[in-house]
């Protein structure tokens, strides 16, 4: 992992722990992280040296504004200006990391089509804890992509329990017959 990347990440996780709000700071960058991820759109646009920088500002605040909290729209927007936006995935995936850790925690990225209430979350780190021997804190993500069922990655390893991997295993298991 670069030491730029590392750089950004702690340096949100003090601005977070300054207002005793590094949980929130946390969550809300990770969730802005996959938004990243999956939006070229938005990406591309902030990323764009032809658009100046009080525009993208704009654009920040427009998107975050109210809605999260100010150590999360000024960390963004000190991202932005210093041209790294395309970095910002990555950033907010190690501040979840960090986060994490320093509760003695594992981050799940768990990916789920609809957004799963709280005891199912409590249950899916109780069965990631039991299967890993790791103390898991789940952080889930929307993706409509997935039809059913789940995708946990721990680390390296990802289990697959989405329909389509279990579609995919009752063909290959009938193919054999």
């Amino acid at each position: 992992m670069g030491a730029v990347i590392d750089g950004y990440a702690r340096a949100a996780l003090e601005m977070g722990r300054g207002e005793e709000v590094i949980d929130q700071v946390s969550d809300e960058l990770f969730r802005l992280g996959r938004l990243f991820e999956t939006s070229d759109e938005l990406r591309s646009t902030l990323a764009n040296a032809l658009i100046p920088f009080e525009r993208k500002e704009g654009i920040i605040n427009d998107l975050l504004g109210d809605k999260t909290h100010r150590i999360t729209t000024g960390f963004v927007t000190m991202v932005a200006a210093a041209g790294r936006v395309n970095d910002l995935p990555e950033i907010t995936r190690r501040i979840t990391e960090l986060a994490a850790s320093t509760r003695a925690k594992t981050v799940a990225e768990v990916r789920s089509a609809l957004e799963l209430d709280s005891d199912t979350v409590r249950k899916l780190e109780d069965r990631l804890s039991q299967t890993t021997g790791l103390a898991i804190e789940a952080k889930v993500v929307v993706d409509p992509t997935i039809i059913g069922g789940i995708i946990a990655r721990v680390g390296d390893t990802v289990y697959d329990g989405s329909v389509l991997a279990r579609l995919r295993k009752l063909r290959e298991d009938v193919q054999k017959v």
